[in-house]
């Protein structure tokens, strides 16, 4: 009760003109968390003081990508963090109001859509052949190249609302809806274009013999419909680009590169497209995950 009442008289005074005032009340509720956004709402509508509101709306915004960067940092140290809350993470920057559940009731439906035409003869290239048909023409998904550096491709809701995204989030929805139907679908960090590949060491023991060195079956590209592709077009490819050879390009990534990869893109696009506040809230966010990933 004392703390509320502390923080309801903080609010009063964001009302006094005195700007150094307003700076230690601002220090002492960004102290807090998003829990004292009603009552920061409830003072705006009240107040018709248009500084007022504007110092208000700043405070609310401040509080909302704390309230994402301890999300993400919490995220990043996780042993084994789940791609799908990654993406949510991400598109709570932008919409930190949207309810999550119409985006998980979306995936929901993709995935059942996928796993009705599913049935356990099939083999691993025929499951995802019907998850390609499925979302890709089915449902309509596709690279965004009218708009291509747009941001809202990056955007969980906006890809699901539009069916439109780039290389990377494309190909983060397609990863996230593959598992759920558990099939071994990781991400790859292949340079220039996000590939995902097919993993699945006791089929590739079978296919190859007891000495075989790696667990990828195929390699899958989002960016062109689910295409099926093998080693070596992708070694050529990399030769054609003038890019060395190594193996960390062919073995299975990192889901928190792969978040990484999504926030270093979103950051240039939004950099590019003049929103220079944006884009220095994601370099923070990018921060806190180069801070715990080992990159190679």
């Amino acid at each position: 009760m004392k703390q509320d009442k502390k923080i309801d008289a903080l609010i009063q005074l964001l009302e006094d003109p005195d700007l150094n005032v307003f700076e230690q009340v601002e220090k002492e509720l960004m102290k807090e968390d998003v829990h004292i956004i009603p009552a920061l709402e409830e003072m705006w509508e009240m107040s018709l003081d248009e500084i007022v509101q504007q110092r208000i709306e700043h405070l609310i915004q401040n509080l909302q990508f704390k309230e994402v960067k301890k999300g993400m940092d919490s995220w990043v140290k996780s042993e084994h963090p789940d791609l799908l809350e990654g993406f949510n993470l991400v598109n709570l920057y932008q919409y930190p109001d949207l309810n999550s559940v119409k985006t998980d009731l979306k995936i929901e439906q993709i995935r059942k859509d996928v796993w009705l035409e599913l049935n356990n003869s099939l083999t691993s290239l025929e499951k995802i052949t019907v998850l390609n048909h499925i979302f890709f023409e089915q449902h309509g998904f596709s690279i965004n190249h009218t708009n291509p550096s747009s941001p809202q491709n990056y955007f969980l809701n906006q890809v699901l609302e539009t069916k439109k995204g780039n290389p990377i989030s494309l190909a983060i929805l397609y990863t996230i809806i593959a598992r759920k139907l558990e099939l071994p679908v990781f991400f790859v960090n292949f340079p220039k274009n996000p590939l995902l590949g097919y993993f699945d060491k006791h089929i590739a023991i079978r296919a190859h013999g007891l000495n075989v060195d790696s667990d990828i079956l195929f390699y899958i590209n989002p960016s062109n419909k689910g295409s099926i592709t093998g080693r070596k077009e992708l070694e050529y490819y990399l030769k054609k680009m003038k890019f060395k050879s190594e193996k960390k390009y062919f073995e299975r990534g990192n889901d928190k590169v792969f978040i990484l990869k999504l926030i270093s893109s979103l950051q240039s696009a939004f950099d590019s497209m003049g929103y220079k506040d944006k884009a220095d809230d994601i370099l923070q966010l990018k921060k806190v995950l180069t801070s715990n990933i080992e990159l190679s």
